[in-house]
């Protein structure tokens, strides 16, 4: 993907995400349910065991979360879930950040702060059939709302440019004497996920007048 389109894959590059299987049947774009902590993070080559040192204190501090998805909004071109509440959910942004300020959320793009919380279900419609499509995804999928989750966990995944795949696993709420799980995956996630969502956004709002 050229630079234009404003979010190259570059491999190496990390995020920070919450995975929702709760909400998976929901989704209709190419990756799991989930709600993106930081993108990027920090570039693979700067993940040393002192970083997830740092990282697996950094979220056993924090409580496990309870979220409901309640309501539909979007972005042109995409669909979304809100989650509820969301200050815990930004609080761990917000951690994350102070710790590492060089991490800037979606490259800056949004502005300094991002995007607001959210889990995508579909972002494949461009600007003149977006309105239309989601409509009738929304009728299809209103019976399966709310659906709440526990949150018990943030991941850690990496790409190679094409494909991310998880890197570790943080518990939220564990004694930091607990390492972080270290993963081996048994099956990749293609495409990678936070810049296909975040190419839809780009090129949909780019086409707004």
């Amino acid at each position: 993907m050229s630079s234009e389109d404003g979010w190259p894959d570059v491999p190496g590059d990390t995020a920070l995400t919450i995975r929702i299987p709760e909400a998976d049947a929901c989704v209709r774009a190419p990756f799991p349910a989930h709600i993106t902590v930081l993108y990027p993070f920090l570039p693979a080559k700067r993940i040393t065991p002192e970083v997830h040192a740092e990282l697996t204190a950094l979220f056993a501090d924090r409580d496990p979360l309870d979220l409901t998805f309640a309501e539909f909004r979007r972005y042109p071109g995409v669909l979304y879930l809100p989650p509820a509440p969301e200050a815990p959910v930004r609080a761990l942004t917000r951690a994350v950040r102070e710790r590492w300020p060089e991490a800037v959320p979606y490259r800056g793009v949004f502005g300094p702060e991002g995007l607001d919380p959210h889990l995508t279900l579909a972002n494949d419609e461009g600007p003149e059939t977006y309105e239309t499509a989601y409509d009738a995804l929304e009728r299809e999928l209103r019976p399966m709302l709310p659906v709440t989750a526990r949150v018990g966990s943030v991941r850690l995944i990496v790409t190679d440019g094409q494909v991310w795949e998880d890197m570790a696993v943080y518990e939220l709420g564990r004694s930091p004497a607990q390492p972080a799980s270290l993963i081996t995956p048994a099956r990749p996630v293609r495409p990678a996920a936070p810049d296909q969502v975040l190419r839809a956004k780009s090129t949909a709002l780019s086409r707004r007048s």
